[in-house]
């Protein structure tokens, strides 16, 4: 059963290393960030799992243990998904999951075995709630991390450049995970997510559907885009 979930932006900019001179910009989002995974840790889970998309290649089940890295960004930093299985994981984590290595990595992490999950951008809303509904009963006390960015069409040098829809799509999405509205989540459309360059809305119907049977009480700890992308923090408990 789902006792407990943060969501976290998943941008390999969240790393200092990799943002360097810019690293400050973000340091509001590193902050809650730490105070979601606080969340997470006080729930005392007994599996932790990491949710994120990836490209072709890497997505399916990664075993605690799982090797990433941020070298692709011109930064030599590695990191592993939680404390190194015998023999370790070879299989490279996706850059959402291995931010959320990071996160996990810098916040000491030690509350409970880790799993992590890379699914398709386009994965489609009924599969996504099948598979946080499995998710959600792989263990007694499940807890998930979700790395999830909003619209990137914010600001004309957004990556997605501007879109006018794009801040009320997320300002929806953070009342949502504010009030852990997982009906709301569930109702996200697919078509102007993509649109609008928002990776984070598989990640979040995952979460919706893993919440089904839960009673979970909703806080948003931050909301802002620094680049012209939607980065939301937010605990479910």
């Amino acid at each position: 059963m789902l006792v407990a979930s943060a969501v976290c932006p998943c941008p390999p900019l969240l790393v200092p290393e990799v943002a360097a001179g810019a690293a400050p910009e973000l340091d509001a989002a590193r902050a809650a960030c730490t105070d979601a995974l606080g969340v997470l840790a006080a729930a005392r889970p007994d599996l932790l799992v990491v949710v994120g998309t990836a490209e072709q290649g890497r997505r399916g089940v990664f075993p605690q243990g799982s090797p990433g890295t941020f070298r692709g960004f011109g930064v030599d930093l590695d990191v592993r998904l939680g404390p190194a299985a015998h023999p370790a994981p070879e299989r490279e984590l996706p850059a959402s999951l291995a931010v959320g290595a990071w996160l996990l990595e810098r916040t000491g992490w030690a509350s409970a075995p880790i799993e992590g999950l890379g699914v398709a951008e386009t994965l489609d809303p009924e599969q996504c709630a099948e598979t946080g509904r499995e998710l959600a009963g792989r263990a007694g006390r499940v807890a998930l991390l979700v790395m999830a960015d909003g619209s990137a069409c914010r600001s004309l040098k957004a990556p997605g450049y501007l879109d006018e829809r794009a801040a009320p799509f997320d300002a929806e999405v953070a009342r949502a995970l504010g009030a852990a509205d997982a009906a709301a989540l569930r109702a996200l459309d697919p078509g102007p997510a993509r649109e609008l360059k928002a990776a984070g809305r598989a990640p979040w119907q995952i979460l919706a559907g893993a919440a089904e049977d839960a009673h979970l009480t909703g806080g948003l700890l931050y909301e802002d885009a620094p680049y012209g992308v939607g980065y939301m923090v937010a605990t479910w408990s």
